[in-house]
Parts: C-alpha cells; sequence; structure tokens
C-alpha cells in the first residue's frame, strides 16, 4: 500500500515486534511498496535488516494457513520460499486488533515489476520453483486449505450492479457510472466464470499446492538462486492457478511443465483463474468506494485498477 495503515503507529508496532521476535528496533521505515499489503524495512541495534509486513486480512486464519505452509515448505528445504520468522510462540505471524503482523528475512536481491519477465529465463525459473511447489511432499499441504472458488467480495458486485452505492466519498459517483455502463458484460462474465467453476470442481484429482501469484513482481533473483516471495494467497487448487501468470502467449511454458509433471494444462481452467483475477480486482475495488473514503494516494490507486479491469473486462 501507498500509505500506512490506521489505528497501528509505528511505536506500536515496534513494542510487538520487541516482543513477539525479540527484535531491538533501530529503525523503522514505511515503504509503499506493493497493493495489498503494508510494508516497513527495519533496521536492528545490530545493523541486521528484516521485512515486516502488515494486513487487514477479512480471513486471518486463511492468512495463518498459507504463512504456515510457507514454514513447512522452509523447514523441508525448499530454499526458494521466502517464509516468515516464527514468534516467541512459534507461529508464522500475530494478530494485533483488526491487523495480523509478520516478520521476514530482508532478502538482498533484483526485485521486478508486476507483468514485467526480464525474458525466458526468468520465466523457466519461475516455472522451476512452481514445479518444486506443486510436487512438494504431502507433509507440507497439513496446514493448506482446498480452494472453494470463491471470488471475495462478489456480493459487493451483485449489489452494486443493482443499485448505486451510497455517496460516502469523492469516488463514488464514479464508480456507479462505470458499472451502470458495463453492467451486462460483468454479470455475462460472472456466469461464465460460474460455469467453469462447476467443470473443475468435478476433477479434484488435479489439484495440488499452489502458490497463487507468481508473478514477476513477487520473484527476485538473488546471488544464491531465485526466491519466490508472498505467500499469503497458497491454495491447494488446480495447477493452472499458478501457470497462467507465467505463460508468456505462446505455449512455451504449458509445454514446459506439461514435460516435467506429465500433467497437460487445460484452457478451460486457465481462463477460469483469468476471470477470477480480474473479478477479484473488480470486487476489492468496489467494496473501497463503497464505503467512506477520503480519496488518498491508495484511493487513486484502487480507482485506475477498477476502471482499468473493468474496461478491459468488455
Amino acid at each position: 500500500m501507498l500509505t500506512p495503515p490506521r489505528g497501528l503507529p509505528d511505536d506500536a508496532l515496534s513494542s510487538l515486534l520487541v516482543r513477539e521476535w525479540g527484535l531491538t528496533v533501530k529503525s523503522l521505515t514505511y515503504r509503499a511498496v506493493g497493493f495489498g499489503s503494508h510494508h516497513w524495512e527495519l533496521v536492528d541495534t545490530s545493523g541486521s535488516r528484516w521485512f515486516v509486513t502488515v494486513d487487514e486480512p477479512a480471513d486471518a486464519n486463511k492468512l495463518h494457513a498459507s504463512l504456515s505452509v510457507a514454514m513447512d515448505l522452509r523447514a523441508t528445504g525448499h530454499t526458494f520460499c521466502v517464509a516468515p520468522i516464527p514468534t516467541a510462540g512459534n507461529q508464522p505471524m500475530l494478530r494485533h486488533g483488526p491487523f495480523t503482523v509478520a516478520v521476514y528475512p530482508f532478502v538482498d536481491g533484483t526485485s521486478f515489476e508486476w507483468n514485467a519477465f526480464a525474458g525466458p529465463e526468468h520465466r523457466q525459473a519461475t516455472l522451476d520453483m512452481i514445479i518444486q511447489l506443486h510436487t512438494a511432499p504431502p507433509i507440507v499441504r497439513r496446514h493448506a486449505r482446498v480452494d472453494d472458488f470463491a471470488v471475495p467480495h462478489r456480493d459487493e458486485v451483485e449489489r452494486a450492479l443493482k443499485q448505486p452505492g451510497p455517496d460516502c466519498g469523492p469516488y463514488s459517483t464514479a464508480v456507479a457510472d462505470l458499472l451502470v455502463e458495463h453492467a451486462e458484460p460483468l454479470r455475462r462474465v460472472l456466469a461464465r466464470y460460474d460455469e467453469l467453476v462447476l467443470g473443475s470442481r468435478a476433477e479434484p484429482v488435479r489439484a495440488v499446492l499452489t502458490h497463487g501469484e507468481p508473478h514477476s513482481g513477487n520473484t527476485m533473483r538473488t546471488p544464491t538462486g531465485w526466491r519466490l516471495i508472498d505467500w499469503d494467497t497458497v491454495l491447494v487448487s488446480p495447477p493452472e492457478r499458478d501457470l497462467w501468470l507465467i505463460e508468456p502467449g505462446d505455449g512455451s511454458i504449458f509445454a514446459a511443465y506439461a514435460d516435467a509433471t506429465g500433467v497437460l494444462v487445460r484452457p478451460s481452467t486457465i481462463m477460469l483463474f483469468q476471470l477470477r483475477w480480474a473479478l477479484t480486482d473488480i470486487a476489492v475495488e468496489v467494496r473501497r468506494f463503497r464505503r467512506p473514503h477520503t480519496g488518498t494516494p491508495d484511493d487513486a490507486e484502487g480507482w485506475e485498477i477498477l476502471r482499468s479491469v473493468v474496461t478491459r473486462i468488455d
């Protein structure tokens, strides 16, 4: 996120980090990177650096399950996984009011933007990590939840398509107008998504352990190899949940995955996850703007995401 969360001042966060992780805080600097979680860089009194994330998840239990899987992956030798540092109580995160806090080792390396793979080598390296994840031993799945194919906050979109939301901020009218203009395409996409889900539910045997968001922005190249970060969306799900984000459009990644695993990629399931990604972006931002908002930089970014995705979904 571009701005720190309200209700969690730095001194309160520092106290949690000292108490629950035993860190000695020399400096704590907010980093406006990514869009979804809040991030800080922490430097302790020895000069070591750490990466702190704070979320306001609707389902903290789901996040706990995902991060527990990441810890198990790391414990079983999957060094590409950047897993959280456990708390004093050996938990992957801490709940504090509406917030969840997690601490990670600071990774030195090259980061990438969303949808900005550096070339075939980068895509292949990401695929190699995903294959290791999909073929990880069963013990690693012990905490993982099974994908229910739900679109988070879908109900917000369906309500908004029936009637505009309250005038609760500077983007309310623009959002209402946007949804009226694109109402029919949105309804068609929701219906098509439901059809694709029915087909996927019929074959649970294809499910593997998936990351959920292995796009280029969640990869890092380090002196000791490639890393995959942001493990808060782990689910047991069809392999296409990960693969569609790596494929350049020529079928090469799908073919390489089939050669390595013997599993053929299904175009209909690829479409399912492409549609869910778009519908989730829409639903999250519609929910934002049907509640009081003030026009912060995060609101401006959310509006651009919503406008872009809704227009493209036509």
